[in-house]
């Protein structure tokens, strides 16, 4: 199939060795953090967010958090040009939910007279959360979405990308406490290009299961 999508989607894999010489462009890191802004969730709730690891202080940081655990991504931390660390709120609120549906106002995206039934919407996260407030379960989810967007935004831009679930979410939220402010980061990605020589993974053919595995046209 020749689609400049399906090329992109050929195209990408998960980078096991960075070149650490290489820097992503401010250009292409504008394009990357608008897409993170533009991605989709659930009642356009946006309950994350995204912290870029662009500093050598804040990849230290970074390097630091693997102390106990996921040493096989620590070298990431240093090497990749910026690593994203997508994070959810555990704790999404009627009153949070309010600055989301005002800038749907604002936009122009929903009539002022629509304000109050669209806050009806938050009954969606109410039906995810606990006695305790916590909806970290349903907000992650969202944060899934904004991972695949950026994963297809990468691979479109020829950026190497490597999706990190082993990553230490308590260390991380000490070390960047400040920068996460009471967001939960349990996935990272690193970003930038690869060490053509060394990346056992690089140009490498696809993987997939066939197509009537895994869809179903009913």
């Amino acid at each position: 199939m020749s689609h400049q999508i399906i090329s992109d989607l050929h195209t990408r894999y998960t980078a096991k060795k960075y070149d650490s010489n290489k820097r992503i462009s401010a250009e292409d890191m504008a394009i990357i953090t608008e897409a993170l802004r533009l991605s989709a969730s659930s009642i356009n709730s946006q309950p994350w967010k995204f912290v870029i690891v662009e500093s050598d202080e804040a990849k230290q940081r970074l390097h630091d958090t693997f102390a106990n655990k996921h040493q096989f991504n620590q070298l990431h931390a240093k090497e990749a040009s910026h690593t994203v660390l997508l994070a959810y709120d555990p704790a999404f609120t009627k009153d949070k939910f309010v600055k989301r549906v005002d800038a749907e106002v604002a936009s122009g995206h929903l009539p002022e007279s629509m304000r109050d039934s669209f806050m009806g919407a938050y009954a969606f996260a109410e039906a995810n959360t606990d006695e305790q407030g916590n909806n970290g379960s349903w907000t992650k989810a969202q944060v899934y979405l904004a991972l695949g967007n950026l994963l297809h935004t990468l691979a479109r831009l020829g950026i190497a990308s490597t999706p990190m679930e082993g990553v230490d979410a308590d260390l991380i939220g000490e070390l960047f406490s400040k920068e996460l402010d009471g967001h939960i980061c349990e996935v990272a990605v690193a970003m930038g290009y690869p060490d053509q020589e060394q990346d056992w993974n690089y140009g490498l053919p696809k993987a997939r299961l066939p197509k009537e595995d895994v869809v179903e046209v009913v």
